[in-house]
């Protein structure tokens, strides 16, 4: 078994691959599924030497299949995406929690430093009603690490929010807001304005409350509305354990046990060696358990930096709640 130590210990590209290997190894022979999806791609496990050849599950297969690399116990934890009554949510089955506990924290500290510096507001209205929410699990447990006193969830009582945001700006407390979109900007159209010693992160998603937006639109918007300069996004989704985050710039950054690679569009099992746009490829190997190789439904570009920037999804995907409001 690996040493889950090893995985939030990588300082080097040569550590990552080697690890990511390893990671590959261990899940074809364990995860049934992607043991199966392997085969069915005729990849020699043996011949897997680059990051490049290993094969990427897509992430339509956590509709409909179980993908564990260890088996599920009373332990588990099973995470559900959002949808609509038209679609099939993915479930993933996490088999430590404290693997995806140690992933958030330890991610969000290198972004954003410790927890207990910051007083946490979470605008999260349509995640809680549903239930099942890993962004909800980890914004929950930022929350409780935060212990700050006005700290909290907020559902649609935006007038209490509002009432705790005058109260932390006389304070001058340094607070992260962190909301879906949609909610975000209705607190936005109160013409509450914020000061220089907040955070606004946008988790994505409209939830069909509002139009669909450009995410420079959609910044522009709440920039505009809450007298700010810059918006902080978060990217992740039900089926992976990390999360990478965009300071402001619209490009985000992984921590250093997640990595981004990029696919062609009309050949699925190339990966692009260029700057241009195409799949989104993610290995996150916080996702021992289940599967840390995964081909997603949106489409990106890598900048010299290896940061995201998102560009859209493929046009038949679902549109779902994972930080994309493109409107394509």
């Amino acid at each position: 078994m690996i040493n889950i130590d090893r995985i939030f210990n990588i300082n080097s590209e040569s550590e990552f691959t080697e690890l990511a290997l390893e990671i590959f190894r261990f899940q074809y022979l364990n995860n049934a599924v992607y043991h199966e999806w392997t085969n069915l791609l005729k990849v020699n496990v043996n011949d897997v030497k680059l990051l490049s050849q290993i094969p990427f599950l897509p992430i339509e297969f956590f509709k409909k299949n179980k993908i564990v690399s260890i088996p599920d116990n009373e332990s588990t934890i099973i995470f559900t995406s959002s949808s609509t009554t038209s679609q099939i949510p993915s479930q993933h089955y996490v088999t430590d929690i404290s693997v995806y506990e140690k992933s958030f924290t330890k991610a969000f500290e290198l972004f954003y430093g410790q927890p207990g510096e910051l007083c946490i507001l979470a605008l999260l209205p349509n995640y809680l009603q549903r239930g099942g929410s890993s962004l909800v699990y980890m914004c929950d447990k930022l929350i409780k690490n935060s212990r700050h006193p006005l700290g909290g969830f907020f559902l649609d009582n935006l007038n209490e929010l509002i009432s705790v945001i005058e109260k932390l700006k006389k304070e001058r407390q340094k607070t992260l807001l962190i909301g879906v979109s949609y909610a975000l900007l209705d607190l936005a159209d109160t013409h509450i304005k914020l000061s220089d010693s907040f955070i606004v992160m946008e988790t994505g998603g409209m939830k069909g409350t509002r139009k669909e937006l450009l995410k420079q639109e959609l910044h522009l918007q709440l920039c505009k509305g809450f007298g700010i300069d810059k918006i902080h996004s978060e990217y992740g989704m039900t089926e992976l354990l990390s999360q990478a985050y965009s300071m402001g710039d619209g490009k985000f950054s992984s921590p250093p046990w997640m990595k981004f690679l990029i696919r062609e569009v009309t050949d699925p099992l190339n990966i692009r060696s260029d700057r241009k746009t195409g799949g989104i490829n993610v290995i996150d190997l916080a996702n021992l358990n289940s599967c840390s190789f995964i081909a997603t439904s949106d489409l990106g570009q890598l900048d010299a930096e290896n940061r995201l920037e998102l560009m859209g999804r493929y046009d038949n995907s679902d549109v779902r709640g994972c930080n994309l409001m493109l409107g394509i």
